[in-house]
């Protein structure tokens, strides 16, 4: 009789423990594929699109300054895009082009040399141009007519680069104009409220931070393709002055 009971108790322990084990692998696969649910809804939220996010906070700012925040960009975008393409267009071969004209003058002097100068296209090519057309006068004469019409190129390549740098300044203005209109408001609910509710203050306070965020954005972004293009307009301006003194010293050369 013990004997039975004892083999009664081993098989009810056996039982309760396979139940245990079987309910703690339930569990934790349970847990597993909540957890796979949970990120895969987590990287749909994050597919939903940093797209829609940012037409969302963009209708949260406001469309009154998020839109002329907007239209800083687009403009200064526009401007910055128009000086890469010209001054890309304006960067000229210098060495290539004062072997050129070297060749030209001892060939077949100062027409030939014009000629090459009118075939070439930037501003390099033209200030040569200029100082040829000079060479019959004298040294002085084409020295100061490279100098001037080197200046006559530097406004051309600096033109509409001030708007740039507006629309830098002007974006996070406009940000922080909004920013301290949207406080105002704010509080203005609050004083009509007549009680100081959360919700009231984070919701004012978080779409007028938002035309903040907006505007710095922008005049990050502008300011990088400002950074480029005077970078671009330095490089071509020293060539244009390592240019000028190459084709004197040619001239005087080729007066001896």
């Amino acid at each position: 009789m013990k004997r039975l009971f004892s083999i009664l108790a081993i098989t009810c322990l056996m039982a309760i423990g396979t139940v245990n084990a079987n309910a703690t692998t339930l569990a934790s696969t349970t847990a597993t594929v909540t957890t796979l649910a949970q990120a895969d809804a987590t990287e749909s939220g994050e597919d939903l699109g940093f797209h829609q996010e940012l037409k969302k906070r963009f209708i949260e700012g406001g469309p009154g300054f998020m839109g002329i925040v907007l239209l800083c960009l687009i403009l200064g975008l526009a401007i910055a895009i128009e000086r890469i393409i010209f001054l890309n267009l304006s960067t000229t071969n210098t060495k290539k082009l004062t072997q050129n004209v070297e060749e030209a003058l001892a060939s077949g002097g100062i027409e030939a040399a014009k000629e090459v100068c009118r075939n070439t296209k930037g501003p390099v090519a033209s200030i040569f141009y200029q100082g040829l057309d000079r060479a019959d006068e004298d040294i002085d004469a084409a020295e100061k007519a490279v100098v001037a019409y080197g200046g006559v190129q530097m406004g051309q390549l600096e033109k509409n680069v001030s708007w740039i740098s507006l629309f830098i300044a002007l974006a996070p203005m406009l940000g922080f104009m909004g920013t301290v209109i949207g406080m105002i408001q704010a509080f203005d609910k609050i004083e009509a409220a007549g009680d100081m509710q959360p919700s009231l203050v984070a919701g004012g306070i978080k779409v007028a931070l938002l035309t903040t965020v907006f505007g710095l954005i922008v005049a990050i972004i502008l300011q990088i393709f400002y950074n480029y293009i005077i970078a671009k307009i330095d490089s071509i301006v020293n060539d244009m002055e390592d240019a000028s003194i190459t084709l004197m010293d040619l001239l005087v050369r080729h007066k001896k």
